[in-house]
């Protein structure tokens, strides 16, 4: 599929989400097979453009293919002008975030509170698409609560705005990540618009994935929390997908050398300082996959030194063949 005027080596994308789909992460899943990969979201707040933080979020690598970036805002000008910085820095292309439930996202108006203000979502996507030269995608939920879905209404407004892509994550605001994603407001958009449609949302197997292209006849599907501490979940689909058949599972041994050379790419990103704290996330759902009710993972987060915990992880690993 193309968004614009790239061309997408496949239709399995990996979701954009705070504080996980860093540089290390979205390398990891590129080399897994994922098509396209979308860094963390930024903010538009200028003050906060040039921080180590953002620089950090921002980061990118040639393994990683093209560089997506999302951001997220309610003013249309702040919203161009952070999306013209971010294609200055490198941007291929610029996803607009109006599908995150997170409170402090909506108290500012931002994410998918946004869904309450078709004119205001209108302004922006217009403004952003003016500023760039760089293809455009939007992400969305359905709508706001069960009782206003709306994502027909912002899917008509997006293809008539620009935007080059669209994906739809299967829960209302309200719902937040409860209960089951729902794919039949996809199905409906995917219908009623010519843009690509990206369908999210609960998508954690190959099986599952073969569904939704098939009951929603979504261009790309979108993979989420799936992917944590699962990153080969991409090769698995790319080989359903492909062959019609579940391709061979990774042996425990395997997986757990995937994460070592996960937790050290941290470690060099970050530097030990922070990475062994961010180290604790992802190890958690590794092991969660690997090893169900370990007790291993409280004694991982009681060590406060990156050298400690990649001893304890070396040390794990032999344990686990």
């Amino acid at each position: 599929m193309r968004i614009g005027k790239h061309e997408i080596k496949n239709r399995i994308f990996l979701a954009p989400m705070a504080g996980i789909t860093d540089q290390p992460f979205r390398r990891l899943c590129s080399q897994f097979g994922a098509g396209l990969t979308f860094s963390e979201m930024m903010s538009t707040n200028p003050k906060v453009w040039h921080t180590e933080k953002s620089k950090l979020r921002l980061s990118h690598h040639a393994d990683i293919g093209i560089n997506a970036v999302q951001i997220a805002g309610s003013d249309p000008l702040e919203m161009a002008n952070a999306a013209k910085i971010n294609v200055d820095y490198g941007a291929d292309i610029i996803d607009i975030n109006m599908g995150c439930p997170a409170k402090k996202v909506n108290k500012k108006l931002a994410g998918s509170a946004l869904l309450r203000e078709p004119d205001l979502v209108e302004k922006i996507l217009e403004a952003v698409v003016k500023a760039v030269d760089v293809p455009v995608t939007l992400k969305i939920r359905t709508g706001w609560d069960p009782e206003h879905k709306n994502c027909q209404q912002i899917a008509k407004i997006a293809e008539n705005a620009g935007i080059s892509a669209l994906t739809i994550h299967g829960r209302t605001r309200q719902c937040l990540f409860q209960g089951e994603a729902e794919y039949d407001s996809i199905r409906m958009v995917k219908q009623s618009v010519s843009i690509p449609v990206i369908a999210n949302g609960d998508i954690t197997s190959a099986e599952k994935a073969r569904f939704v292209f098939n009951y929603t006849g979504a261009d790309a599907v979108m993979v989420g929390r799936g992917s944590l501490g699962n990153p080969w979940i991409f090769k698995e689909i790319k080989n359903f997908l492909e062959n019609g058949r579940l391709s061979p599972e990774l042996s425990v041994y395997e997986k757990s050398q995937f994460m070592l050379k996960h937790i050290a790419d941290l470690y060099s990103f970050y530097g030990d300082e922070k990475g062994y704290r961010i180290a604790r996330k992802h190890v958690g759902w590794y092991i969660d996959k690997l090893i169900p009710n370990s007790n291993f993972k409280r004694t991982f987060n009681a060590l406060d030194s990156a050298k400690a915990q990649f001893e304890a992880l070396e040390d794990f690993v032999k344990l686990i063949r």
